[in-house]
């Protein structure tokens, strides 16, 4: 065997591998949130702290989505995934956090009474959606905004079942529905009815008001 046919067979080796790791993260994640029920998935931003009215905001609404019954998901790290872990375990729920191997930022904070690891994003992905009832979305950046549009698309497409999108922050998020009226509507990119898929409320309590309108716990 040449050296080079030695190192396709090298790869394609490790290529069928890395199937079976991803089928383990896949089995060990579905194993730790098979009994969460009624989950709220949070999101937003890694880059705020405790005195930042976001973080207040996301502790706030996770905090009574627990004193009512549901459980929170967060990416496990810090900021709004910190302050949405605390809140969710301050108010007696299950306090979800789904760490993601990152080279910065993404240390676990110390509020998750649930705890899963990952290094692929894209099963992180679909734990997500797949164990939400509900999308709370705050203030963020690239990581926000795909966690945002993936759900948006997933419902668009019926490729599942429909459940609340709540934007907190209208003035954060305000130019982006402005760009998405103003150029994605405007040139028939979307529909007008793809709005009603997201709502905008600022307040936790109109938040959590809302999502039991849709889900019975």
């Amino acid at each position: 065997m040449d050296e080079k046919q030695y190192v396709i067979d090298a790869l394609s080796i490790e290529e069928s591998w890395r199937v079976f790791r991803i089928m383990a993260e896949f089995v060990d994640a579905v194993e730790a949130m098979s009994k969460i029920r009624n989950a709220v998935s949070i999101f937003g931003s890694a880059r705020v702290n405790p005195g930042d009215k976001y973080y207040q905001k996301a502790e706030r609404v996770s905090f009574l989505l627990a004193q009512n019954g549901f459980n929170v998901i967060t990416g496990g790290g810090p900021g709004i995934m910190e302050a949405a872990n605390k809140g969710a375990s301050e108010g007696g729920g299950k306090s979800v956090g789904m760490n993601i191997h990152l080279p910065f930022e993404q240390a676990p904070n110390p509020y998750a009474n649930v705890r899963i690891e990952y290094k692929y994003f894209f099963i992180r992905k679909v734990i997500f959606v797949k164990y939400a009832v509900a999308y709370v979305i705050l203030p963020g950046g690239f990581g926000t905004m795909d966690e945002l549009f993936e759900a948006l698309t997933l419902i668009q497409t019926q490729r599942i079942k429909s459940f609340p999108v709540i934007l907190m922050g209208s003035e954060y998020w305000q130019g982006l529905l402005d760009w998405l009226k103003n150029v994605m509507l405007s040139d028939e990119k979307i529909l007008p009815a793809d709005f009603d898929l997201i709502q905008v409320i600022d307040s936790p309590e109109e938040a959590v008001k809302h999502i039991k309108k849709y889900v019975i716990v």
